[in-house]
């Protein structure tokens, strides 16, 4: 059983997936608790479901896409088999991680975006080191930046661990703190090899609205 937040039909509105008509599973919980997270909601509230009424529910879209989210998705042991099923049933599956936790477990055909919790987070130092032995191309790291040190420590880390040319890496304005614009001069102006990522669904929708 995994507990589940929502099961929602949507655009995908961040990472190289950025776009695509892709059926999202959130689940409940999450062992962080950063400054700008936009999905307090689930932290805790949620129902237990099996493995099969999850995949019920994702069958009834017609879409080859999955993002398996959260809250922090890989706290629960049973999401591990659940995503390798997913991929099994020719899904084009990811997951959105906080980076705290290991992705060992995660099947090897999942397209892993690992957030890199940055100093503005509150957050930062929960970053698992294990995971940088994922830096490939099915692996996207993200950041967050909410501010000018933010930006800095980064580029920095992304350097010192060369993400930049091995994996994708995501610079995300931190919504309503962040301008979008200034943070698309900052890569310009430094000459970052970051992919600006900004979240779409929040730009087509109210920021505010759930199950989108």
């Amino acid at each position: 059983m995994i507990k589940i937040n929502e099961i929602f039909y949507s655009i995908q509105g961040e990472s190289s997936y950025v776009g695509f008509p892709t059926v999202f599973v959130r689940t409940s919980g999450c062992n962080l608790r950063c400054g700008y997270c936009d999905t307090t909601y689930a932290y805790y509230a949620g129902q237990m479901m099996t493995a099969e009424q999850i995949l019920v529910e994702v069958k009834k879209h017609a879409t080859p896409y999955v993002c398996v989210t959260g809250g922090e998705p890989l706290v629960q042991d049973e999401i591990f088999p659940l995503m390798t099923q997913l991929c099994d049933l020719g899904y084009k599956v990811s997951v959105e991680t906080s980076g705290s936790i290991d992705c060992a477990r995660v099947d090897t055909r999942v397209k892993k975006i690992i957030d890199v919790k940055t100093p503005g987070s509150g957050e930062c130092g929960s970053f698992a080191a294990a995971n940088l032995k994922f830096v490939d191309v099915n692996t996207e790291f993200k950041f967050v930046i909410c501010s000018e040190e933010d930006f800095a420590w980064s580029e920095n880390f992304a350097r010192e661990h060369d993400l930049f040319s091995r994996s994708n890496v995501l610079f995300s304005p931190a919504f309503g703190r962040v301008d979008e614009k200034w943070l698309a001069k900052k890569i310009l102006s430094e000459n970052s090899s970051a992919r600006l990522q900004l979240q779409l669904h929040k730009y087509i929708w109210s920021p505010h609205s759930r199950g989108v």
